[in-house]
């Protein structure tokens, strides 16, 4: 079950800093974190979340931090996100919860106690009735405090906490860092396992490629980004664009087999018809399926051929696909 496609988005609520909060933002029940990836263990976490605001007739609340904290503390050794900011929200929203307070990681907040994060965050002005954190969740200065220590703070000030053991599904530990892993290696079959759905990357056409009103190749370069991308190699995706959305193969490397090597992330699209399109036109590109290695062929007529075999694995995937699907479907 793929916990986050197929859910209604909701009309989530987005702070952007404490001065944000009404003053009649009361009673929340919350969880804190990075959130990167929305997996399933924060997934399952949040839908607690929401069902116990709903029964105290509370907000329910997502914490979470930007940039992320370890760009601040470590920026040396900073690893790229699973999932970027704006698409970090556009999943929480489509969790049902109410609200996201998205809080500025500054030198200053990172230097808070725990005993004043919870005093003048969670209890002053968030007014947090319950919080819901995983076992292994640290906070305050330097990340000195971790459950035994938010336990005590609720009971000085108030607020219940409910703590959670690390999920896994399929066999695997859901984390972060072993989806991060799991990607950066090209296992996005496993990562979507954890994930709850595929990996995405957002982004837009790459510029200076002639991208006109009418686009009418079936190839579309995705622009320079600069967050986690899969192992080089070949993927069977589909990519939308323009409210529609392409079957497709697409190539994550630096397509050797013309000589100097310049690194892109292309995309052939496999039921293609010309599409409106700009620099500016939003793309998403879902990884399915792991075809292959990129390898540097001899020829281009060799890479051709390879490519029409790719295809057509693709297309008996697909086809399987929607084979399975009307399956499942109920007559």
């Amino acid at each position: 079950m793929e916990l986050i496609a197929n859910a209604p988005q909701t009309r989530m609520k987005i702070y952007r800093s404490l001065s944000e909060i009404p003053s009649n933002f009361a009673p929340t029940v919350a969880t804190i974190g990075n959130f990167d990836g929305v997996h399933r263990g924060h997934q399952w976490v949040i839908g607690e979340v929401i069902q116990r605001a709903q029964a105290l007739k509370a907000q329910s609340l997502a914490i979470t931090f930007d940039p992320h904290p370890a760009r601040i503390l470590r920026p040396q050794t900073t690893r790229p996100l699973i999932t970027p900011l704006e698409q970090k929200l556009s999943l929480l929203a489509a969790t049902g919860i109410d609200a996201t307070l998205v809080l500025p990681f500054t030198p200053t907040l990172s230097q808070m106690s725990a005993h004043d994060f919870a005093a003048q965050v969670l209890h002053d002005k968030l007014h947090i009735t319950e919080l819901h954190e995983g076992e292994n969740f640290r906070f305050g200065y330097q990340a000195q405090a971790g459950i035994d220590s938010l336990e005590a703070l609720g009971r000085e000030l108030g607020f219940r906490v409910s703590v959670y053991t690390p999920r896994a599904t399929h066999g695997l530990a859901v984390s972060s860092s072993a989806i991060r892993q799991l990607i950066a290696q090209g296992n996005i079959s496993r990562a979507r396992a954890l994930l709850g759905r595929p990996f995405t990357i957002d982004s837009t056409p790459a510029s200076g490629r002639g991208y006109g009103t009418r686009y009418t190749v079936p190839t579309i370069n995705l622009a320079p980004y600069s967050e986690l991308i899969p192992a080089i190699g070949v993927y069977i995706t589909t990519l939308t664009v323009a409210g529609e959305t392409f079957e497709a193969v697409t190539n994550v490397g630096n397509r050797p087999t013309f000589g100097e090597d310049s690194f892109t992330i292309e995309s052939y699209l496999l039921n293609f018809h010309p599409i409106d399109l700009h620099q500016d036109t939003p793309i998403s590109l879902a990884f399915l399926h792991r075809l292959r290695d990129e390898i540097r062929w001899p020829s281009p007529e060799a890479l051709r051929e390879q490519i029409g075999r790719d295809v057509r694995r693709a297309l008996r995937y697909f086809s399987l696909c929607r084979l399975l699907a009307s399956k499942e479907t109920p007559a």
